[in-house]
């Protein structure tokens, strides 16, 4: 387990856990001393002979040349500063805990959600989407929760080791010493408390809603991603929330260790306190079975919580062990790793004895070869599941033949060139998810805004009348995944998104089968008309749309057939 759990965290983390466990180790001893402090000041409160008996209090007695009862009641309140500097070390220590724990859970997270958005195309597309979700929320909180668990159990174990000794001197007779009093200071903390938790919750709530917001918009536009290798841009916007959703976490568990800390405080405090006033008012000692109670009543109020927490934490460890392996398997993941050599698309682009299947499948063509020449217009029909989409996912850039080659002017086609290959490609695919954002924003793509192209991919796209219309125009909202537009809204601001890139090599992928005909006609010779200088590579079903090209290809049984137009 430690194994897995140290190859996730980084160094830096591991500093920070090792840290954590060196203070636990501290803190334990701050505990039991506290304890322990008891015994002899209620002992010398009770009797003051012990300082004409003991060697080493006598000396005390003369070098500070004041009365007896003036030593227990200084003594005092030495041991109630001692407390409470106890009681803010606690806070901060398991301040310091949530800040690791809930921590983690950005840190961790986005490390996830870097390694999906970093891997190949291929194998994100053998991935559930709703599990990747889970693995980013779910899984990652859960791992986090089981590292708190750990540090707490290992923090309450060093206590109940060091309070045994302790409990070895006390005979068990009373529960109840200050159950009355910390009823009274539970209700005042919760009054104090719970306002501010409630606050913290809300933070939460509104950025966990912004979190999923951004993993299902990003992950639906994966391909968009790929293509216009945003991934920086997207990661960062991941960023923002997490760390909201992280800091409203740390808030909610450092206020959560408060009350405990809080009532152990005020009851060690007000014990020492009695103890002072009966000694200051008698101005004698009292009777030795304080001590005894005292120390009774303090190591089993200390003692059974940590028994408590520690058998806890160890459920938690056993039933977070999944989630641990879960992340320990994503973060094995390789990663797509893509260079920044330039490659210019000025003569052809050739597939050459290209084969490919899906990993675990059979091949879905073989020996496959294709030239299209630049500004060449070419089309690809056949029956659903015969390889279209593929075949132009290995055009794009996004797959990797298993056989054969992808030329760009004679230059093959591979990791260190794709990534300026693909921001060459303007793709428009049959689904479009919109973001929960402007109309302007999703045509940019999240890129700086240039009105002047803006509103003329708008004019090609047919949009003009339709945002004419909106009262907030190219700034109106178009609702989560574009619930607010129609099917055939969203593929005219999805064409306008890609002609925005100012491609070199435009894709359309069924982009228009959400238009009725006369809409479509307009369209297509709009896309025509702007694109008599680019490379146009369709997927259709209706013939309507490709009589223009200058090349059919029927892909069928992995063979391509040039049609006679």
């Amino acid at each position: 387990m430690l194994k897995k759990l140290f190859f996730i965290l980084s160094k830096e983390d591991k500093r920070f856990l090792f840290s954590l466990l060196f203070f636990s180790v501290f803190i334990s001893f701050i505990e039991s001393f506290a304890i322990s402090l008891v015994m002899p000041f209620v002992t010398l409160a009770s009797d003051f002979s012990y300082f004409d008996r003991n060697h080493y209090l006598i000396e005390i007695k003369n070098y500070l040349a004041l009365p007896t009862f003036k030593i227990i009641v200084y003594f005092g309140f030495a041991l109630i500063v001692f407390y409470i500097l106890r009681a803010f070390l606690n806070s901060y220590y398991f301040h310091l805990l949530a800040k690791f724990s809930k921590g983690r859970y950005h840190n961790i997270a986005y490390k996830v959600f870097a390694k999906f958005l970093n891997i190949n195309y291929e194998d994100f597309t053998q991935k559930n989407q709703s599990e990747i979700l889970k693995s980013i929320t779910g899984e990652v909180y859960n791992l986090s929760t089981m590292i708190s668990s750990f540090l707490l159990m290992m923090s309450e174990i060093f206590v109940v080791i060091l309070l045994y000794v302790l409990m070895l001197l006390i005979n068990y007779k009373i529960t109840l010493f200050l159950s009355i009093f910390m009823v009274i200071n539970a209700l005042i903390l919760i009054k104090i408390l719970s306002p501010i938790i409630k606050k913290a919750g809300l933070r939460r709530e509104e950025a966990m809603k912004n979190f999923f917001e951004i993993l299902n918009t990003n992950l639906n536009n994966f391909k968009l991603i790929k293509l216009k290798t945003k991934e920086d841009g997207i990661l960062n916007l991941f960023k923002a929330q997490s760390e909201i959703f992280a800091k409203a976490n740390i808030t909610n568990e450092s206020m959560g260790a408060i009350p405990r800390i809080y009532l152990e405080g005020v009851g060690f405090c007000v014990l020492v306190f009695i103890v002072v006033f009966l000694v200051f008012k008698n101005e004698s000692d009292i009777s030795n079975i304080l001590a005894t109670i005292s120390i009774f009543v303090l190591a089993l109020y200390r003692l059974m919580p940590s028994a408590n927490r520690i058998i806890t934490s160890y459920h938690d460890l056993i039933y977070y062990r999944s989630s641990l392996d879960i992340i320990y398997q994503i973060f094995k993941q390789e990663e797509e790793n893509l260079g920044d050599e330039e490659i210019s698309f000025k003569k052809e682009l050739r597939l050459e004895n290209l084969s490919f299947g899906y990993k675990g499948k059979k091949n879905l063509f073989k020996s496959l070869n294709l030239e299209i020449k630049k500004g060449e217009k070419i089309a690809f029909i056949g029956e659903s599941g015969c390889g279209k989409s593929t075949l132009v996912d290995i055009i794009l850039g996004l797959l990797t033949p298993k056989e054969g080659k992808v030329l760009i002017d004679g230059v093959e086609l591979n990791s260190k060139n794709a990534k300026k290959y693909r921001q060459k490609i303007g793709y428009i695919p049959q689904n479009i998810y919109l973001f929960n954002d402007s109309i302007a924003k999703n045509i940019s793509f999240g890129d700086e805004i240039d009105e002047e192209r803006l509103f003329r991919v708008i004019k090609q796209a047919n949009l003009e009348h339709f945002i004419k219309h909106l009262p907030d125009g190219i700034w109106t909202k178009v609702g989560d995944g574009g619930s607010n537009l129609s099917g055939g809204q969203k593929q005219r601001i999805a064409i306008a998104r890609a002609l925005y890139l100012e491609p070199e090599i435009l894709i359309l992928d069924e982009a228009t089968s959400a238009l009725d005909i006369k809409s479509e006609a307009k369209i297509m010779d709009e896309i025509y008309k702007i694109s008599k200088d680019k490379t146009m590579i369709i997927i259709a079903h209706r013939l309507s749309t490709i009589t223009n090209c200058d090349s059919i290809y029927r892909l069928e049984y992995g063979k391509l057939i040039k049609e006679v137009k």
